[in-house]
């Protein structure tokens, strides 16, 4: 197997440099790589040791074991998949603006916990603000995500024309306005005044996120853990929802692994499990 990839691969990369890595980000991020992604960790982590002039993936990773807090958070933003579009999984959407009818006056905060470059953070604060009109500064909005280099495109909230195409124009004229770089747009202040991004590992001891929360969005997300890391985080989720609170999953995600937690409701969404508690 070496041997074979030593002729065509720049890098060593062996079965025990495979499983270091997965063991790693698992233990740091709870990412579980199954053997499939093997091409696709040589492939991003090849770009860390040609940046940081190590010859071969054992003392590069040496290196990052040893606590260098810089590379650390590159090698964890390589192996951090994010994809994304505005409005993605768009049957969500309709059901959160019906939520934020039902819940009067009163303030709603949101947890987005796969900001990734921020378009569906942005997703929902603009279906606020179509909803809720000037009464959308009723909603908070924490965007939060384990990769730094995602979260600053975020933060930025500048897309290329091709990242809108599938938005309606009306939609588009309401929300964005041409930033510097020809072929490009700005997220305006009115969607950006509603969202706080923060910086959030799921598998740290302490979220910087209070209770009560109204809604988290947590999709496509779980589907990179295992069972009982998943079950670890939902039960972590429970104290910090209000008993009618929503969680929103990813279309290929299910919790019923998790049955005495949240209930389904359709579509993906649950419902916190609160009265035994």
């Amino acid at each position: 197997m070496i041997e074979q990839e030593s002729a065509w691969r720049e890098f060593t990369f062996s079965n025990e440099d495979f499983e270091r890595i997965r063991l790693l980000i698992h233990k740091h991020a709870g990412i579980s790589l199954t053997p499939a992604k093997r091409d696709m960790v040589y492939s991003r982590l090849a770009r860390r040791l040609r940046a940081t002039g190590k010859n071969n993936f054992s003392s590069y990773l040496d290196w990052v074991e040893k606590g260098n807090p810089a590379e650390w958070e590159h090698f964890v933003n390589a192996l951090t998949t994010n994809l994304t579009s505005f409005f993605r999984e768009e049957h969500h959407f309709p059901i959160f603006a019906d939520f934020l009818k039902s819940a009067g006056r009163r303030p709603i905060r949101v947890w987005c916990n796969a900001a990734s470059t921020g378009e569906e953070p942005y997703s929902i604060a603009i279906t606020a603000l179509e909803t809720l009109g000037s009464n959308a500064n009723q909603v908070s909005i924490i965007a939060s995500d384990l990769d730094t280099n995602v979260l600053a495109t975020a933060r930025r909230g500048v897309y290329s024309t091709d990242r809108l195409q599938k938005m309606a124009p009306a939609r588009q004229r309401r929300f964005f306005l041409p930033a510097t770089e020809p072929g490009t747009f700005r997220v305006n202040t009115e969607v950006q005044a509603l969202i706080e991004f923060r910086r959030i590992n799921l598998l740290d001891t302490h979220w910087p996120v209070s209770a009560p929360l109204d809604i988290i969005f947590c999709r496509n997300v779980m589907i990179y853990f295992d069972k009982p890391t998943q079950y670890k985080i939902l039960s972590r989720f429970l104290p910090l929802m209000q008993e009618n609170a929503r969680l929103f999953a990813g279309h290929s995600e299910s919790f019923m692994h998790a049955a005495d937690l949240f209930k389904p409701l359709g579509k993906t969404v649950y419902a916190p499990i609160k009265a035994s508690r």
